[in-house]
């Protein structure tokens, strides 16, 4: 597979091995992307540290695993990394923060990262 420049931010990282988030990162990695992790708990998951500020980089993919009651206070940071795409993970779908990235030219994808890394669905064609 080939590796991606940009990066793919994970919001809600973990660095609990049980999480959704963490499994991504790994995951991510695995596949060859480049990961930025994004979240409140400080930690670390296979070298990544998890931040807690965005990059300042390029961000072709965001992928939420954070709940909609979380999200508000991201909303203006997420539009201004300006990504190519958000993915909602089963349970952070938020249909206001939806229209808002659509009317910011972003595309919103609900579907599990995991299950798109699998299936070879994640790369932007």
């Amino acid at each position: 597979m080939s590796i991606i420049s940009a990066i793919n931010v994970v919001v809600g990282a973990s660095p609990n091995p049980e999480r959704y988030a963490y499994k991504a990162a790994n995951m991510l990695k695995l596949y060859g992307y480049r990961v930025w992790l994004f979240g409140v708990k400080k930690g670390v998951i296979d070298d990544m540290p998890i931040q807690q500020q965005w990059p300042e980089a390029d961000v072709e993919t965001v992928t939420l695993y954070i709940g909609k009651d979380l999200q508000p206070q991201y909303y203006e940071q997420i539009i201004d990394l300006k990504p190519v795409r958000v993915i909602f993970n089963p349970g952070t779908e938020n249909e206001i923060f939806e229209k808002q990235l659509e009317v910011n030219g972003i595309l919103v994808v609900r579907a599990c990262t995991l299950v798109m890394l699998r299936t070879g669905q994640y790369q932007l064609k």
